[in-house]
């Protein structure tokens, strides 16, 4: 598990009050955790803040799950 994964499961974690446990990359947001958009966005803020990015809305409006926001972290800070 790098950080970067670490991270967001904290901040899934944070959002949604999930189990760390119930958090992979395969994991759907709003099927699997339970999220509605509104808690998704506030993921997406969290994950601005973590990692010091802007992330462009049309982009995030495609996530739906984990890894997808992984991937989106990691481009964002150019690994």
């Amino acid at each position: 598990m790098d950080m970067e994964f670490k991270k967001l499961c904290s901040i899934i974690v944070d959002v949604l009050g999930v189990e760390v446990d119930d958090i992979t990359p395969d994991t759907t947001f709003i099927d699997d955790l339970g999220a509605d958009s509104l808690d998704v966005a506030q993921i997406i803020m969290g994950i601005e803040e973590e990692f010091d990015v802007t992330v462009d809305s049309d982009v995030a409006s495609n996530v739906t799950t984990v890894g997808q926001a992984l991937e989106l972290i990691k481009n964002a800070i150019g690994e």
